[in-house]
């Protein structure tokens, strides 16, 4: 069975948060191929099924503004994505930090509009597989 992970972005610019195992996650990013992330990160269940709820409220009921979520609270998160209204979608501006909250180590990207169904799919999805 395949570990959940959930993918946003094309063929150019995209990230990908996944389940390596038990509370190891991966997460790898590529702009271009230009500016690449890939770093494993200690992350619970409980705290991506989280992130994947709180990302989700906001996409259920669109209140046609911008929004973020950090997949932790603390100073150890790892990744945070801004939700930028679009059209009929959201454009998202990730924020990577390997070392946690580090000012000085981190990395920034923009992915293009994504169509809010789309985006609900693929966090749902995330969601469902987590919350066995």
């Amino acid at each position: 069975m395949e570990e959940p992970r959930i993918r946003l972005g094309g063929d150019d610019v995209w990230l990908e948060l996944a389940r390596n195992d038990g509370d190891s996650w991966q997460v790898t990013a590529d702009w271009c191929s230009w500016l690449t992330a890939d770093f494993a990160t200690d992350l619970s269940v409980a705290e991506v099924v989280d992130f994947a709820a709180r990302v989700l409220s906001h996409l259920r009921a669109p209140s046609g503004g911008r929004f973020s979520a950090a997949v932790t609270p603390g100073r150890n998160n790892p990744l945070t994505l801004t939700a930028e209204p679009v059209g009929d979608g959201f454009a998202h501006f990730v924020r990577l930090t390997p070392n946690g909250d580090d000012d000085a180590c981190h990395v920034q990207m923009e992915i293009d509009p994504i169509a809010t169904s789309e985006l609900r799919e693929a966090f749902s999805a995330l969601h469902a597989a987590l919350v066995v």
